[in-house]
């Protein structure tokens, strides 16, 4: 008989187990919701993520993941500015949803930390699956967020702001999201603080028939926080999503982007701007499911990299047998300015339907000599010229968005992470 021994905690390890216990007491929820969260601690006891579970290659979870702050029950977060003018915001401020929220037609929001007491919550809390270290450790702490459901047939007229601001220890939240059929809206996810954190946060959205959602991530925390992020979609019958994600900032970051097209006529976009510098390791992984005929996906993710700084895009296309006339495509750009940065790409695709059109590619380069000495020839200094360059780089994928007020808030961002980092 063989008997394998449990392996030795680390002390991050070690940190969350013990932080679970304190604070089991104080977490809200009813008895199933207990049960999901025993199960998720227990898979954190089983060890986190090493370089040797495929969807963790690159990022080496449990070697990386070196502390874990304990909870600080007096950090005091603010809401920040709102990324879009006009835009309704739901703050999450340290973990904790506030009862007094914008009242907008044709949306109902709804406390986690309610649909948690209650129990209508524990199925949410399952994790996707073994390797699913985001899941289990946002479902072991998660207490609060906002539950948002738009009604079937609202046009939004105004964004919907969705903040996750943290000022130090430990901040896990929950953000479900529904958008019912033949619906119109604009969500902002903005993961954000000031202090050296560990935060986690899970969003999973339901997009209805017929509806168009358009998902900003804007990821901006500080140079000293963790953050490990989750995006889960289910995308309906002739349904848009697309999704933008824009990491700047952040010690250790994941954000993972699991997408279902499970509608026929479905269309998935997902454009991504990482900003890499400084000693740090981000990593965008993306799984996207093509279940059903007639659906279509366009990926580009575009990474800049400088200092010591270490990226990841890991993009997996599974297309199902049944899934016949699928259109897919996914690219991934990387410009390197540093000789001590790197970038690891890992673009695939597992096709079982024989009518399809899909493919990838993924290119790493430096700034062009000959763009620069053509910029640098007509009397712009070199280091404005290759700002210019580097900008130009991302932000094509930027106004591929078209609504220029979202255009001029994401290259605001830009330039904002230029002028500290250019």
């Amino acid at each position: 008989m063989n008997v394998h021994a449990q392996p030795q905690l680390t002390p991050a390890e070690t940190a969350l187990v013990d932080a679970f216990g304190e604070r089991l007491s104080l977490l809200p929820g009813d008895g199933a919701v207990m049960v999901r969260r025993d199960d998720a601690i227990e898979q954190i006891k089983a060890g986190l993520p090493t370089k040797r579970v495929e969807s963790w290659h690159y990022t080496d979870l449990r070697r990386l993941l070196t502390s874990v702050p304990a909870f600080d029950e007096t950090a005091k977060a603010k809401a920040v500015q709102p990324l879009l003018k006009g835009s309704a915001v739901f703050a999450v401020l340290n973990g904790v949803a506030s009862d007094k929220t914008e009242m907008v037609e044709g949306v109902t929001v709804q406390r986690v930390a309610d649909k948690l007491i209650d129990g209508s919550f524990a199925e949410a809390l399952a994790p996707l699956g073994d390797d699913d270290a985001i899941g289990a450790l946002n479902s072991a702490f998660a207490a609060d967020g906002y539950f948002v459901d738009i009604a079937d047939g609202t046009q939004l007229a105004d964004p919907i702001e969705l903040q996750n601001v943290q000022a130090g220890g430990q901040v896990h939240v929950r953000l479900p999201v529904r958008v019912g059929n033949a619906a119109k809206a604009v969500v902002v996810e903005r993961q954000t603080g000031t202090g050296e954190a560990f935060a986690t946060s899970v969003a999973n959205v339901t997009v209805g028939d017929g509806a168009e959602l358009v998902w900003l991530i804007v990821q901006e925390q500080p140079d000293g926080a963790t953050y490990l992020g989750q995006f889960n979609a289910w995308i309906g019958k002739d349904a848009k999503l697309t999704v933008f994600v824009m990491n700047a900032g952040g010690k250790l970051v994941r954000q993972e982007i699991n997408v279902a097209a499970k509608g026929e006529g479905s269309t998935f976009t997902l454009r991504g701007i990482n900003l890499l510098a400084g000693d740090t390791h981000t990593d965008v992984t993306m799984v996207l499911d093509h279940a059903v005929p007639h659906t279509e996906s366009t990926e580009v993710i575009r990474n800049v990299v400088t200092g010591k700084a270490r990226g990841v895009f890991q993009g997996r296309i599974n297309v199902h047998q049944y899934a016949q006339k699928t259109d897919a495509k996914m690219a991934c750009n990387t410009l390197l300015l540093s000789d001590d940065g790197e970038f690891s790409t890992k673009p695939e695709l597992e096709i079982f339907a024989d009518d399809v059109q899909c493919g990838h590619g993924a290119t790493v380069t430096e700034i062009d000599r000959n763009h620069l000495f053509y910029l640098m020839a007509r009397g712009v200094e070199e280091k404005t010229s290759r700002g210019l360059l580097v900008k130009a780089f991302v932000a094509e994928v930027i106004e591929e968005l078209e609504d220029e007020a979202i255009v001029e808030a994401l290259e605001a961002r830009l330039d904002a992470w230029f002028a500290e980092h250019g």
